[in-house]
């Protein structure tokens, strides 16, 4: 990597460039976009606007960061995944606005040609969490200190993470999901459920997250269907694809068949399949 004294990239219009800094003559920062000293930041890397890279952090590779987001110190982006299968590609890292990344943050890039790691918009991830190769996050999703997020893992949009856990490779969590501190997550997590323990196990509906969504205030959510679908998928004695069969013949509104339909994926697309409940 070439590398430059900033002293000698200050031309970029509208940025705060620390003279303890070091940008290479090829990466692109956008207006507003600050550099604290000790920062890293290698050829092909693009920083749009108003986005702040704490002090001795590293951004690398072929590595976009979008708008308004907040780097702390010690975060270090798009370095070669931890996956013995990486052959030197220059794959990605696409992280979109808004974003808070504190202390010690690791996110990877892909491994193979042509893949990303993706991070969406709004979310926290708090220090000492790692995102491994491959991974894709949605939008306004909260990972509390010492997430430890493996290869191939995807997150849907407003999920919370508690801190201290690792999640398994290719594992898949849903929208609405809430996992417990120090759960081990090796099975998917469908959307609106809470997870805890150690095998991790389903306790039932996130009912305290769906009640800040909003979601109540939507006419065509139904909390009691919800509910109703739940304990028939997961109260059952009957084996989930069963169950599945039964509630997808039932009249279910948008949440109910979010839910099925992710459980249906889990099962047929060679996922982990999902976690299984406390009650069975």
């Amino acid at each position: 990597m070439e590398i430059k004294n900033t002293k000698r990239n200050l031309g970029f219009k509208g940025t705060r460039v620390h003279p303890g800094a070091f940008v290479d003559s090829s990466a692109e920062l956008h207006d507003g976009v600050l550099i604290a000293s000790g920062a890293i930041v290698g050829p092909n890397v693009i920083i749009e606007s108003g986005t702040q890279i704490g002090a001795n952090s590293v951004i690398e590779g072929k590595t976009k960061i979008g708008k308004n987001n907040k780097v702390f110190p010690n975060v270090f982006v798009g370095l070669e995944p931890q996956d013995l299968k990486y052959q030197g590609a220059p794959t990605e890292v696409i992280i979109g606005d808004n974003n808070t990344f504190r202390e010690c943050v690791t996110i990877n890039k892909a491994t193979n040609e042509g893949e990303k790691t993706i991070i969406g918009n709004n979310n926290l991830l708090m220090a000492y969490t790692h995102i491994g190769h491959n991974c894709e996050l949605g939008n306004g999703i909260v990972l509390s200190n010492s997430v430890q997020v493996a290869g191939h893992v995807k997150v849907e949009d407003n999920a919370i993470i508690g801190g201290c856990l690792g999640i398994h490779q290719f594992v898949h969590v849903g929208y609405l999901a809430m996992i417990g501190g120090m759960t081990r997550v090796d099975r998917d997590v469908p959307p609106f459920c809470l997870a805890e323990g150690h095998p991790g196990r389903l306790r039932g509906l996130n009912r305290v997250g769906i009640k800040r969504s909003g979601l109540m205030a939507n006419k065509d959510f139904d909390l009691k269907l919800l509910q109703n679908t739940w304990n028939l998928l997961f109260k059952s004695k009957d084996v989930i694809s069963i169950s599945l069969e039964i509630a997808m013949k039932e009249k279910l509104d948008f949440s109910s068949s979010k839910l099925c339909n992710f459980l249906k994926d889990s099962i047929s697309n060679n996922r982990r399949g999902p976690m299984p409940s406390i009650n069975l």
